[in-house]
């Protein structure tokens, strides 16, 4: 992909919660394209922990109706009718992502580099975040929307139970996607003068 048709990507990705199941490419190609980001994406020490599970049609319903039961116990029921608005949203949706870090590659990591074990989960999380991010910006590029959720740890359990997820595995945030309704807003992007800075650059200071 040119630098061009990247960074084109990466400006339309957004966060887009009038989803579809309208997607605009089939469940075969986006399988493909989501595998491909797990197996090449960067990892610390190379330890490739991330895990990742994909649900469509009527698996993704269930998991958000899992999310629906799980908030029964945590939420008040003056707030719940709003909560539930925002689940079956995300059930109006195609598909949805799952991001698990896999502890016993991060525990493996800190018996076998002890001087480091305090930092090694920060940066399994890291690892994590690349792909995830990897993942939204494929999407955006295909022409699909998504949204980043994080329903974990109150549907851990559920998750674990209904697709028969390993006990090592530690489930990070939940991706919906789907075909676009209704794009997202404009976005206000905040100046780059107190956000980047270059230093050492050969490139010479035109004066005014």
């Amino acid at each position: 992909m040119p630098c061009q048709e990247l960074q084109h990507a990466e400006a339309i990705r957004r966060s887009v919660y009038a989803l579809d199941k309208n997607l605009p490419l089939d469940q075969e190609k986006i399988t493909e394209m989501i595998s491909h980001t797990v197996l090449h994406a960067p990892s610390v020490f190379n330890c490739q922990s991330t895990r990742v599970v994909v649900l469509f049609g009527e698996e993704h319903e269930k998991l958000w109706e899992l999310a629906k039961e799980a908030l029964t116990s945590i939420v008040a029921c003056d707030q719940f009718g709003q909560k539930r608005q925002e689940v079956n949203k995300f059930k109006e949706a195609a598909a949805t992502v799952l991001f698990f870090e896999d502890l016993s590659a991060v525990r493996n990591l800190q018996t076998n580099f002890p001087a480091y074990a305090d930092l090694f989960p920060t940066w399994s999380a890291q690892t994590n975040a690349m792909v995830q991010y990897a993942v939204w910006v494929k999407l955006a590029s295909a022409g699909a929307g998504a949204n980043l959720q994080h329903y974990n740890p109150i549907i851990d359990e559920h998750v674990a139970a209904e697709w028969s997820i390993p006990d090592s595995w530690k489930l990070y945030a939940q991706m919906v996607f789907g075909g676009i309704a209704e794009p997202a807003g404009d976005k206000k992007l905040d100046s780059l003068d107190h956000r980047f800075k270059v230093f050492g650059s050969n490139k010479v200071s035109e004066t005014v």
